[in-house]
């Protein structure tokens, strides 16, 4: 008789149960297996244990399947142990030791060697919450992620579904044969494979290293965007930048806004708004207030234009300033059209092409200047050598048109007509300079060499005034001025007394002084234009926003603030939640509803 009210018990249960779940939604038994009771431990709660079979659950589209359960029909709550298979739909998949499942809030607490799967990926973890409402899983106590071409790990992460995306925070790490991840956070999609970094990220390669505060990476292409405190090694240059971009594919980097390239190798720093490096063609262009610094021993060099390219492999590189080219260093300055530098040959060439129809005593005003202090060099082609062993100045060369003045200081002194200004002057067709130390200490021009030079004495009387023409002449510079000057060949001239030589007689031909134009200071090398220069906007990465993704509907791309600050995340409030190994419940006598059947 007892054997009977128990079979007919577990009749009806399994029967109010299927009609319970029809109203209510509740949990419904698939198969019950073993059924027993323990009102002690587990009041209220009917346990099922497997059979020939595992138990399993159904609840509004997941199946469960575990070794026991413990069925709180109530609460519509269910304790699942040993083996737990959770399934949603074809595509969600969990693996666990314990799952926690509540069918009122439809939230799933899973526990020891956790495994979710679906059709891109796979995580493992040791503590999973699942909301099935939301669609979302997370953890909190580490875990790996692994798709078919990275693999993902991070103290915390959060996986939603609907969007196959990953949101990682804490020690983010993604490891894959061609390059290492590190982040602060990461958003990631499982289905571009693309990743979008907050906070102290690093991307490395194996010929490149990017570091970004916050940026944009294609782990498929290879290929990197970060928009705040950016920078990439690349070979043996670093590039920084508000924005940078690189592709590994094309070996290519750009740069935009306050940018700065560091040749590691030559010493050398270039800098701008907008920047291109070309890896395989080592080259790197720099507009927009471009500025390449060369050192030079103790002192520097600065060249300006609006286009800097540098090419050439290293100790072979080549510097070319396009379009209203200027440099400066301590005992030097100069500006021309254009500025060629080889650093194999060690030849710095400023070249001008002056427009056509320009009358003959405009002429130096377009040609390449040289000061050196306030001694004006012109000529129609200027070169610049450099001892390439020691790095030092060496030599000066000008063709064709060489033409030095030097404003007189004293005749601008005692004069008080400004007609009267004196310039001492040499003109010839060639000059040649040497350094000494970086500075210009002996000029020579040669062929056609005419001379003006204003002759003082001690007390700073105008003795007079010395106009000559000869083959070849002199001079020696003293803290960037002519001290003295020295004729050879075919000497020719006298000196004047100041009042017999008229203002007109006193400034050979194609006379053009520039004094408004020398360049004293780094900051003299920019226009008005340049440093009133405005710079785009760096809009920055649309994070989350995955427009590669095709699940992502319209309505779903919706950018959040970066600069919000982060939140500490912490799972939906579960019993039981506390991240501990899962207790099986202890097992008591069973009734096996088929024996009792047959005992009858």
């Amino acid at each position: 008789m007892t054997q009977i009210r128990t079979y007919l018990s577990l009749i009806l249960f399994c029967f109010s149960t299927v009609l319970l779940a029809q109203e209510k939604k509740e949990i419904t038994i698939i198969h019950g297996g073993d059924f027993n009771k323990d009102e002690v431990k587990y009041p209220g709660a009917s346990i099922f244990s497997k059979d020939d079979r595992q138990v399993q659950f159904e609840h509004q589209g997941i199946d469960l399947w575990c070794d026991l359960a413990v069925y709180y029909q109530k609460e519509n709550k269910i304790q699942a142990y040993g083996n737990v298979f959770f399934q949603q739909g074809d595509s969600i998949k969990m693996n666990s030791e314990y799952v926690e499942y509540d069918g009122t809030t439809k939230i799933a607490l899973a526990k020891e060697k956790v495994v979710l799967r679906n059709n891109s990926m796979t995580l493992n973890t040791e503590e999973l919450e699942f909301d099935r409402n939301k669609q979302e899983a997370f953890y909190d106590n580490f875990g790996t992620v692994k798709d078919s071409a990275n693999v993902l790990t991070s103290d915390k992460g959060r996986y939603y579904m609907e969007i196959d995306k990953y949101e990682f925070k804490s020690d983010v790490k993604i490891t894959n044969p061609d390059y290492v991840i590190n982040s602060a956070r990461m958003d990631y999609y499982t289905n571009t494979k693309n990743a979008y970094m907050y906070g102290p990220s690093t991307v490395v390669g194996e010929d490149y290293k990017m570091y970004c505060e916050r940026g944009f990476y294609n782990t498929v292409a290879e290929t990197g965007y970060g928009v705040k405190n950016t920078r990439i090694d690349y070979s043996d240059r670093i590039i920084y930048g508000d924005s940078l971009y690189f592709n590994k594919a094309t070996e290519f980097a750009s740069a935009t806004n306050n940018i700065k390239v560091i040749d590691t190798v030559n010493d050398g720093v270039l800098r701008g708004h907008y920047a291109e490096i070309y890896k395989a063609k080592d080259s790197v262009l720099v507009t927009k207030k471009a500025l390449a610094i060369s050192l030079f021993e103790k002192d520097s060099m600065y060249i300006h234009a609006d286009t800097l390219m540098v090419t050439g492999k290293e100790n072979e590189r080549i510097v070319r300033a396009f379009r209203d080219a200027r440099f400066f260093k301590t005992d030097l300055s100069g500006k021309c059209d254009s500025i060629h530098t080889d650093e194999k040959t060690g030849i710095a060439q400023l070249i001008t092409k002056i427009p056509p129809n320009t009358p003959e005593n405009k002429l130096s005003a377009f040609r390449p200047v040289l000061w050196s202090g306030e001694t004006q060099m012109t000529g129609d082609s200027i070169h610049i050598i450099s001892n390439v062993k020691t790095e030092k100045l060496d030599s000066l060369k000008v063709w064709d048109n060489a033409f030095i003045i030097q404003k007189d200081s004293l005749s601008g002194v005692k004069f008080k007509d400004s007609l009267k200004q004196g310039y001492n002057q040499i003109k010839g067709k060639y000059l040649y300079g040497l350094f000494e130390e970086n500075e210009l200490r002996i000029v020579d021009i040669v062929k056609n060499a005419e001379l003006i030079y204003y002759l003082w004495n001690d007390d700073d009387e105008l003795v007079g005034i010395d106009k000559r023409l000869c083959g070849l002449i002199q001079m020696v510079m003293e803290d960037n001025e002519i001290d003295n000057t020295t004729s050879f060949i075919n000497v020719e001239g006298i000196i004047y007394p100041d009042s017999e030589l008229p203002v007109n007689g006193r400034k050979f031909r194609g006379f053009y002084w520039r004094g408004d134009e020398i360049i004293s200071s780094v900051d003299d090398l920019f226009s008005e234009e340049d440093k009133n220069i405005k710079l785009p906007v760096i809009n920055g990465v649309n994070n989350p926003i995955d427009i590669d993704n095709p699940n992502l509907a319209p309505e779903e791309l919706t950018p959040i603030n970066p600069e919000e600050e982060e939140k500490e995340e912490t799972p939906t409030n579960t019993a039981n939640s506390v991240n501990k190994k899962a207790t099986l419940p202890k097992k008591a006598p069973v009734k096996k509803a088929e024996k009792e059947e047959s005992s009858k």
